[in-house]
């Protein structure tokens, strides 16, 4: 890797060939070719696509488990809908590290372009679930896994296709693009999941199908390598000790959300404990060989240049802080605000969808426009100070009553949107430009890692932070409202200490949260039909919980201004704008001639 110095703005960032890039191939091939608009349109389709598929079904769900005859709210099934959820982010993030060093390896194009082929499959398979029951979850669960198989091929390679297609001053519009349509893509899922579901639940998988195989096509006969492959042994110590610290890590936060013995959550499971001291361990472990090994598959010699190493760390940070935010936000809408204004728990998940748009108007609204004025005037006063409005966003919404008027939560979601889309463009771009061409698979690899992993850690540890935050206020008030209905003292005490991540889900699903808990016991029917029915209207349940959650929002929210701002801080150190430029010939010669002697 040449040297390179951290503080000369926009090193290499004249025109160093015909292109007018910084002087790789991708530079030289874009000028007065349409193929890097090819590239750019091809991987924005597959990137929304494979985003959408992350968070589609939290609000098909409760059709998904109609539709296989299973109670996802029932105690024993939580694992399922769990995983359904997180066995897509997990796989994503143990697996793009590894598909962008082999899109290095064997062509960037050529394993995106099978990633295509593996998600529609997938699709197809998901839409074809022949059981019901746990089998049917099952069934689901792991296609979801092959599908995420597919989505990482894509996520870890397109970023690397377009900064080998696009100049380096156009790189921050091209990935603004890229990078935001993917994001976007988390919140339109919500909405399609709801519209979709609400007409068969299998159709939340076959809308993949016809986009995929179009998706294909396009990519198998307009894609092009650019980028010089680099052919190299396959790094198989870090490969497993990779995925198996990551896989134990992420699996453990998906295990430490469900309750454990008497304790709202699994954090102190013997299994959810080994999972994290162990995970954590191997990726010591694993950190330290790949400094050892000659074409490692994590190329820990990055993060000497501070633009990358800044930039992924930002990225994790805001991550961590948006990740877990669309799940607050509809439990809040679903479980509270909506009910209150009328709308059936059935509807609930479609309109909370529709209720978050203003979130997605504003990453869509912000990205290209940050990346295009972070390649005039650089990517760190964008990208830190959206880290800095989205940490206000969030001020906002913790100083927001639960019952709020609607104008005043929607412009503070389109302002987090904002701050989200003025980070995630330059930032990502600033990231891509600062390595050399021939490691931009693995670095693209990398910083969705960091990515997803973010997200991943997100929801273990906000839904964590609102269930201890549930725990300590929820089970006195729900005694106190049951019995005030007639419900008998003993069940009254049980159904309060019950797992507050039930209450959660059932709300964050669409189903009556008081309906699901108190359905075990048969006691509705021995009510009288006044009490049974109070219990059971849209009124009960929201300002039942409303001050509980309240309490719990205080903790998520105040975490997420912690892990923004602190962000923004790293955003500062990564220096002013860089681009790395590949040593001019002479200059490789003297190093090759170094390193022999």
């Amino acid at each position: 890797m040449a040297t390179v110095d951290q503080d000369k703005a926009g090193a290499g960032a004249g025109p160093a060939g015909p292109g007018g890039g910084d002087g790789n191939s991708g530079g030289r091939a874009a000028k007065g070719d349409r193929y890097k608009w090819v590239a750019l349109s091809n991987t924005t389709l597959s990137i929304t696509m494979a985003t959408i598929d992350a968070s589609i079904v939290i609000i098909a769900m409760p059709a998904i488990f109609r539709g296989i005859h299973l109670d996802p709210t029932a105690p024993g099934n939580i694992t399922y809908l769990l995983w359904m959820i997180m066995g897509y982010l997990l796989v994503s993030a143990v697996l793009v590290v590894t598909l962008g060093r082999l899109g290095d390896m064997f062509g960037r194009v050529r394993i995106y372009n099978l990633g295509f082929v593996v998600f529609t499959l997938a699709s197809i398979a998901l839409s074809l679930d022949p059981m019901t029951g746990g089998s049917g979850a099952l069934w689901l669960i792991l296609w979801r896994v092959v599908q995420a198989f597919g989505g990482a091929m894509l996520m870890a390679n397109s970023a690397a296709i377009l900064t080998d297609a696009f100049p380096a001053n156009q790189r921050g519009m091209a990935l603004g693009i890229n990078q935001i349509a993917g994001i976007s893509g988390q919140f339109i899922g919500l909405l399609l999941g709801g519209l979709l579901a609400a007409w068969d639940w299998r159709a939340v998988f076959w809308i993949n199908v016809p986009i995929g195989v179009f998706g294909t096509i396009w990519s198998y006969r307009k894609l092009r390598e650019i980028s010089t492959r680099h052919k190299a042994r396959i790094d198989w110590w870090g490969n497993l000790l990779f995925a198996l610290g990551a896989g134990s890590l992420l699996a453990a936060i998906t295990y430490g959300i469900q309750p454990y013995g008497g304790h709202a959550t699994g954090w102190t499971n013997p299994w959810v404990i080994t999972g994290l001291s162990g995970g954590a361990a191997l990726l010591v472990v694993f950190c330290i060989v790949e400094t050892k090994i000659a074409e490692p598959m994590f190329r820990m010699g990055l993060f000497k240049i501070r633009a990358f190493a800044a930039g992924n760390f930002a990225s994790l940070m805001s991550s961590m802080a948006r990740g877990g935010l669309q799940f607050m936000l509809v439990i809040w809408l679903a479980g509270i605000w909506l009910p209150l204004h009328g709308y059936a728990y059935t509807q609930t998940p479609i309109y909370a969808g529709i209720y978050m748009l203003p979130l997605t108007g504003g990453f869509l609204l912000a990205g290209p426009i940050s990346g295009y004025l972070s390649d005039r005037f650089g990517p760190r006063p964008f990208a830190t100070t959206g880290l800095l409005v989205a940490a206000g966003g969030f001020t906002g919404l913790l100083l927001l009553p639960v019952i709020f008027p609607y104008w005043a939560f929607a412009l503070i979601i389109f302002c987090n949107g904002i701050g989200s889309g003025l980070f995630a463009s330059p930032n990502t771009s600033a990231i891509m430009s600062a390595v050399p061409a021939s490691t931009r698979g693995a670095a693209s690899g990398m910083r969705s890692v960091f990515m997803n992993s973010g997200m991943s850690l997100s929801i273990g540890v906000f839904f964590s932070l609102m269930v201890a935050g549930l725990a300590a206020t929820l089970p006195a008030t729900l005694s106190r409202g049951l019995r005030a209905q007639g419900v008998p003292a003993h069940v009254a005490a049980q159904v309060s200490h019950l797992p507050p991540v039930s209450t959660l889900f059932s709300a964050l699903l669409g189903y009556n949260p008081v309906k699901s808990m108190l359905r075990p016991y048969g006691v509705l029917k021995t009510l009288p039909a006044k009490n049974a029915a109070a219990l059971t209207n849209k009124q009960f349940f929201p300002h039942l919980i409303s001050a509980p959650f309240h309490h719990g929002l205080v903790v998520v929210f105040s975490a997420a201004i912690v892990m923004l701002v602190t962000g923004a801080f790293i955003s500062l150190l990564r220096g002013k704008q860089f681009y790395y430029t590949e040593p001019a010939p002479a200059e490789a010669k003297i190093e090759s001639t170094r390193a022999a002697i």
